[in-house]
Formats: structure tokens, C-alpha cells, sequence
């Protein structure tokens, strides 16, 4: 079904699953607010209905997400703290509610996924991605840290110094090394992430749904007070941030299209 009146967020009921697909191409589906209330509303509906095997998470086009709109950030410059943690807040209820649905929820990746998009694809509980995926905690390159939980992810799944690695330098890695990893759960060709989602959300919705809901709850409550505390911290320590001389050279470098001059704030 596509709600004409939320043109970032399409929601396909295929009986026994949804897929949920961010349509925000020109932006590389950057994450917006109705985005937010789509996903939200696909996932109150997976949650009331056991047909439901599984969400299945994209974006439009060719690429998963690349995150918060930095143009939405100027306006976050300028608020008072407490707004700023408010603001942040919203993705992180957004990841508590991919966290806690009681379907699984399979991130559907191809092109790659970046910054907050990257906090979205690991809050899933699985994820199908192209084999020329990239993967980027891109925060610190505009001068910012990272939200989502994704510290917590990347921590939890990844060697510690590759995680350093991801989240110091906000280069790219690709989906081949973290799948060699663990956390991608299966490769495909370009272009064929979705069919081998699809078979994945077929084999869950012939399985017992609520035996599959107790098992992500027990799951999720394996690791839900670290998560929980490391996103409140994250939350804290972005609303600093995007009040901060480099998060203002960052974004406006990323705005106008010129490299970053972090090294003029180093040095005074």
C-alpha cells in the first residue's frame, strides 16, 4: 500500500510480510521525519499482526541510506540542548523500535549504508547485502559522533580495532569484509539483495511466530541495558557536538562541497 500523503516511506503488505522501502533517492534516502513515521507505522502493524514473518527494510534505488539530512542539521545548530537531545531522541526511538519489534526485521541492503543509516541496518535483526556495499560510520568526517546505538553495534560485533577503525575515520568498508565478520548475514549479486531477503522472510513466516517473538525478546534482552545506556551517552555527546566549531566546519564544508579545514581548529 503507498500512502500518497507520505512520499518518503512505501509500505508493501504481501501478506505475510512487509516491506517497508524509504523513498528518498535524490537524497539517497536520507532519513526525514515522515520516513520516521512510516517505519513506525509499519512496525506497530507487524507487531499486531501474527501473519506477519517479517519486515523487510530498503531504500528506493541504489543505495540503503545515507543517513540524517546534514542540510536538517543547521537548524539543529541553533537550538538549546535539551532540544537537541530531543531531536536526537527520535532516531533513537526509531532504533528501539526496530529493536523491539516482535517480528524479525532484515535490513535489505545494496550501494551501502551510512551514518544513521548504518545505526538503522544493524538495529535489524538480520541483513541481506549486495557484495559492492560499502558501509560508513561517516559522522566524524563533519565533525560529529556517532547516534543510533552504533557504537553499541559496532562494538558488540566487530574486533574492537576495526570498530575503532570505522568510527575514528569514517572510511568505508565493504560489505565482503564484514560479512567474513559476521555481521552481514548473506552476500548477493548487485541488484539481488531483495530476492535473497524475500526467501529469508518466506522460511520465517512458515516458522511459529510467537516461539520467533520470544526468541528476539530474549535476544534483545541479552544486550538491552548496554544498548540502552550507550545511546543515551551517544544522545549526550551529539547534542554537544552539533553545537561545536567542528561540527559547523563540518557540515558547512559538506554543504557547500569543499573539503573540511579541521586542522585550522587544531592549531586556534
Amino acid at each position: 500500500m503507498t500512502d500518497l500523503t507520505n512520499p518518503h516511506c512505501e509500505i508493501s503488505d504481501l501478506g505475510d510480510r512487509l516491506v517497508v522501502e524509504n523513498r528518498n533517492a535524490a537524497r539517497r534516502n536520507a532519513l526525514t521525519p515522515e520516513f520516521y513515521d512510516g517505519l513506525h507505522h509499519a512496525l506497530r502493524l507487524a507487531a499486531d499482526s501474527p501473519r506477519i514473518g517479517a519486515v523487510l527494510l530498503m531504500g528506493e534505488g541504489d543505495f540503503f541510506c545515507a543517513g540524517g539530512d546534514l542540510s536538517m542539521l543547521i537548524t539543529a545548530q541553533s537550538m538549546d540542548e535539551d532540544s537537541r537531545r530531543a531531536r536526537i531522541d527520535e532516531l533513537n526511538d526509531l532504533i528501539r523500535a526496530v529493536v523491539h519489534c516482535p517480528r524479525p526485521v532484515i535490513a535489505v541492503v545494496e550501494g551501502g549504508a551510512a551514518g544513521a543509516g548504518l545505526s538503522l541496518a544493524l538495529a535489524c535483526d538480520m541483513v541481506i547485502s549486495a557484495r559492492d556495499a560499502r558501509f560508513t560510520a561517516a559522522y566524524v568526517t563533519a565533525g560529529l559522533v556517532p547516534d543510533g546505538g552504533l557504537t553499541a553495534a559496532l562494538a558488540a560485533g566487530l574486533p574492537p580495532q576495526l570498530a575503532a577503525q570505522m568510527a575514528l575515520t569514517g572510511q568505508p568498508v565493504g560489505a565482503e569484509r564484514l560479512h567474513a565478520l559476521g555481521l552481514i548475514n548473506e552476500l548477493t549479486d548487485p541488484g539481488e539483495a531483495i530476492m535473497a531477503a524475500m526467501a529469508l522472510a518466506d522460511h520465517l513466516a512458515r516458522g511459529p511466530a510467537d516461539a520467533q517473538a520470544a526468541i528476539k525478546r530474549l535476544m534483545t534482552g541479552a544486550r538491552a541495558a548496554i544498548f540502552e545506556a550507550q545511546m543515551i551517552a551517544e544522545r549526550d555527546a551529539m547534542a554537544l557536538a552539533l553545537a561545536a566549531p567542528e561540527a559547523a566546519e563540518g557540515v558547512t564544508a559538506f554543504l557547500a562541497k569543499r573539503p573540511t579545514d579541521f586542522r585550522r581548529l587544531r592549531e586556534g
